[in-house]
C-alpha cells in the first residue's frame, strides 16, 4: 500500500495554507512533518485524512483515488496531541471501541485488544481507567487504539508534545518499535528535530505551507537543500552571519576574516554562513576565529548549557556547549567559529557547502 498525493493545494478565504505538494509513502514508512507552529503541518494531514478536501491535486491509496472520499470510509487512524480517550471506560474498553463499532466478535476484539496492549505496554492496566494512568500511558492507550483499526495510515500529530520529558523519551524509544511491527503507513507531525533523527525514518521539512526537502533524516539534516530547510532542522535556531567573499577572502558582517582555504571553492559575492549551536565553541579551536561578543543570558539545561550572545553586527547567536557554564548577562566573551563547520548559502538561499563527515566528527 502507497500513499500518493499528486499536486495538493489548499486555500482558505484566499490565504494559501499548503502550496501544491506531492509525496509517494510506502507501507511501513515512518515520516516525519518537520517545521514550525503554522508551516503547514496540520493542514496536510488533513488533507491526507480526508477531514479536508484538496483545492487542487489527487490523493491516492494503493493506486485509487480517494480524493473525494469521506474519512469514515477510509482506514485512516490519527492520534492528537491531547488524551483523547474515553473517561469512564477502562482501558481495554477504550482500546475496544473502534472494533466494537465495527462489529467485530468478542473473540477477534479480546485478540486485537492484547496485541495492541502488549506492544505498547499496557497489559497490566487494562482494567484501569484512564484517569489512573499517567500521561504516557493515557497517550498509549490512544495509540493503541489507533493501532487496533489495522489502518492503512496512521496520522500523529505532535502526539508527545503535552507529555513531560521523561514521558516524551519513554515514548520516542517506544514509538519506531510500534511503527515498524504494525506495517502501516506512519506521518508524524513534530516541531523537533530531535525526534526525526531519533525516529530514524524520512523526513519533509516544512515551511509556510511547503514541502522544502524530503529524504531519509540523517541525509536531509547534514545536506539541506537551502537555508530554510536547515533552519527547519535546527534547535535553537542556526546561527547565521552575512559574509562576503572576494580576492579569496572571506569577510563576516560582524567584521571578522574567516581562511578561504579551510572551505571548498566558493564563488565570489554575498554568502550567508550559518553553523548550528553545538558547532560553535567557548574555547579556541585550531584554525577557528574569534568573535568578540556580549552576553545577553546563559541557560542551563541539564547538563548543557546555552548561552545566547549579542555581535557587534546586532545580531543574537546562541552557543550550545555540554556542562555548566555561567556567564553574567552583559559580560565579554570570545566564541571560536570554525570554517571546516560551516554551512555556505549563497545569495539565492541554496546550499553551496555543507560541513564533511571529518570535520563533524572532528574534536
Amino acid at each position: 500500500m502507497a500513499l500518493v498525493l499528486e499536486n495538493i493545494a489548499l486555500s482558505v478565504g484566499g490565504v494559501v495554507h499548503l502550496h501544491p505538494t506531492s509525496l509517494s509513502l510506502a507501507r511501513g514508512s515512518l515520516t516525519v512533518l518537520l517545521g514550525p507552529t503554522l508551516s503547514g503541518k496540520t493542514t496536510l494531514l488533513r488533507l491526507m485524512a480526508g477531514l479536508d478536501r484538496p483545492d487542487a491535486g489527487r490523493v491516492l491509496l494503493d493506486g485509487v483515488d480517494v480524493t473525494a472520499m469521506p474519512v469514515r470510509r477510509r482506514r485512516v487512524a490519527m492520534v492528537y496531541q491531547q488524551f483523547i480517550n474515553y473517561p469512564t471506560l477502562s482501558v481495554f474498553e477504550n482500546i475496544a471501541s473502534p472494533l466494537r463499532v465495527a462489529g467485530l466478535s468478542r473473540g477477534a476484539i479480546v485478540d486485537k485488544v492484547k496485541t495492541a496492549a502488549r506492544l505498547l505496554r499496557l497489559e497490566p492496566f487494562l482494567d484501569r481507567t484512564p484517569r489512573e494512568l499517567s500521561g504516557g500511558q493515557q497517550q498509549r492507550t490512544a495509540i493503541a487504539r489507533a493501532l487496533v483499526k489495522d489502518a492503512d495510515l496512521v496520522l500523529m500529530d505532535e502526539p508527545l508534545a503535552n507529555l513531560d520529558y521523561k514521558l516524551r523519551e519513554e515514548m520516542r524509544e517506544e514509538l519506531p518499535r510500534v511503527f515498524e511491527a504494525s506495517g502501516a503507513v506512519f506521518v508524524y507531525a513534530s516541531t523537533e528535530p530531535a525526534e526525526a533523527l531519533m525516529f530514524g525514518g524520512g523526513v519533509a521539512t516544512m515551511h509556510q505551507g511547503q514541502v522544502t526537502q524530503l529524504g531519509p533524516a540523517s541525509e536531509v539534516y547534514r545536506q539541506p537543500l537551502d537555508l530554510v530547510t536547515a533552519g527547519a532542522f535546527s534547535d535553537p535556531p542556526i546561527n547565521q552571519f552575512a559574509a562576503i567573499k572576494a580576492n579569496g577572502a572571506i569577510r563576516l558582517a560582524t567584521g571578522e576574516d574567516l581562511e578561504a582555504s579551510s572551505l571548498p571553492p566558493l564563488p565570489d559575492g554575498p554568502l550567508t554562513l550559518a553553523a548550528r549551536a553545538h558547532e560553535i565553541r567557548l574555547e579556541a579551536v585550531p584554525g577557528a576565529v574569534a568573535l568578540a561578543g556580549r552576553v545577553r543570558v546563559a541557560e542551563i539545561s541539564g547538563s548543557e548549557s546555552f548561552v545566547h550572545v549579542t555581535f557587534p553586527d546586532g545580531r543574537d547567536r546562541v552557543v550550545q556547549v555540554p556542562g555548566v557554564h555561567r556567564h553574567e548577562p552583559d559580560s565579554h566573551i570570545l566564541v571560536w567559529l570554525d570554517p571546516r563547520r560551516l554551512f555556505a548559502f549563497g545569495a539565492d538561499g541554496r546550499l553551496l557547502v555543507a560541513p564533511s563527515a571529518a570535520a563533524r566528527g572532528a574534536g
